[in-house]
């Protein structure tokens, strides 16, 4: 375990440290070396050996899982450890020292992170227009509720010039940048409103966090070097547990689950695709940005809950105007490609793979630090 971990403290490539942080080492689980097959004449005879072995091998545990074909079965002997058997909890929970804010729309009768932080214990600002505010005042309370002022929505840059009236989450989300620095703060964190957990992974298990302390633990990172300007979670399925990936990837658009340094001068732009276009504008001019892998979020896909930006974006133009804006602002690294049946944008990252981090001092860390975070059987 200790040569694994240090060989993933130091990526040579990208210049970044990930001592003392909470442990992390993940592998590519191997191909079974034994595969046996079984041949049923019927469905009965199938029926009859998947309730035998699920009594008598598996201890009355679900034998076959996933998105399986009706004639093809696969499972694993032992059953592989389940996540959802599991949970993280702090002896000592810490909350993010920089605000939270939810910008949300239409989506006070079903709002997952709002629901997701509370269960941890993360207190959270929710930014809705003032029209809505009474709908939400049914999930959060009055002081967690902040109104969006007309005037972001006003002034706010969609960048294509023409009739459409949408804005998009970017007004809101400038909205709350102000708000944290008129608060005295340095860094905030901005979230969209489907969020439906928050989950740490290591020893290729995604397990679901119940405190706030993997956001503290992202604040701690970032606050190590100079040019870091912005931070976020990964999406939980883009990260198999079965595979090995790094614990965290530089350099590549950080959306959903955002942690902004308030000195950039930058600040959100573009009806459709502005967290990426606002990665883009701060790699191109030098500054890194971290996607953690170690912490994710799990998010319902974009076009599967309603509300928010749903029915004003996807109804009626699909994903083409979506794709189309990004390749519009930034033509040198992005276009637009037809694939999984339907319009998607494809971005070039490399030319930011020699954005290095600065680290502020030369502190020297432990080989890793569990921030009183336990593994614990439900």
């Amino acid at each position: 375990m200790e040569n694994k971990q240090k060989q993933l403290n130091l990526d040579c490539e990208h210049n970044y440290d990930y001592s003392g942080m909470p442990e992390y080492k993940n592998i590519k689980r191997p191909d079974p070396e034994i595969t046996a097959t079984f041949r049923f004449r019927c469905q009965d005879d199938y029926d009859t050996f998947h309730a035998l072995i699920k009594e008598h091998i598996y201890d009355g545990k679900k034998v076959f899982d996933g998105m399986q074909k009706k004639e093809a079965k696969t499972t694993w002997f032992p059953l592989n450890e389940k996540s959802s058997s599991y949970y993280y909890a702090s002896d000592n929970p810490k909350n993010p020292r920089f605000p939270v804010y939810i910008v949300s729309k239409g989506r006070w009768e079903r709002n997952p992170t709002s629901r997701a932080l509370k269960d941890m214990g993360v207190p959270f600002y929710m930014v809705v227009e003032a029209h809505e505010k009474d709908e939400y005042l049914n999930i959060v309370d009055e002081d967690q509720i902040l109104i969006l002022p007309q005037k972001y929505l006003d002034d706010y840059d969609t960048f294509w010039i023409d009739d459409d009236p949408r804005k998009g989450p970017g007004a809101a989300r400038n909205f709350v940048w102000d708000h944290s620095i008129e608060n005295g703060h340095e860094w905030h964190w901005v979230m969209d409103d489907n969020l439906e957990s928050f989950e740490r992974l290591n020893d290729n298990m995604k397990v679901k966090c119940t405190d706030g302390t993997p956001l503290y633990v992202c604040e701690d990172f970032v606050l190590r070097y100079e040019n870091i300007a912005q931070a976020g979670l990964n999406y939980a399925i883009f990260c198999p547990a079965s595979d090995a990936r790094p614990p965290i990837k530089l350099n590549t658009r950080i959306y959903s689950c955002l942690l902004i340094r308030n000195d950039m001068p930058y600040r959100w732009r573009g009806r459709y695709n502005e967290d990426t276009d606002l990665s883009l504008r701060m790699m191109k001019d030098g500054w890194c940005t971290v996607q953690f892998n170690q912490f994710l979020t799990g998010k319902r896909a974009t076009q599967t809950m309603r509300g928010g930006n749903s029915a004003e974006f996807y109804d009626e133009d699909g994903t083409k105007n979506k794709s189309q804006m990004l390749a519009d602002m930034h033509p040198d690294v992005a276009r637009v490609v037809w694939k999984w049946n339907r319009w998607h944008h494809h971005v070039d990252y490399s030319p930011y793979k020699n954005n290095k981090l600065i680290p502020k001092d030369d502190v020297v860390y432990e080989d890793y630090d569990e921030y009183g975070m336990k593994l614990v059987r439900r």
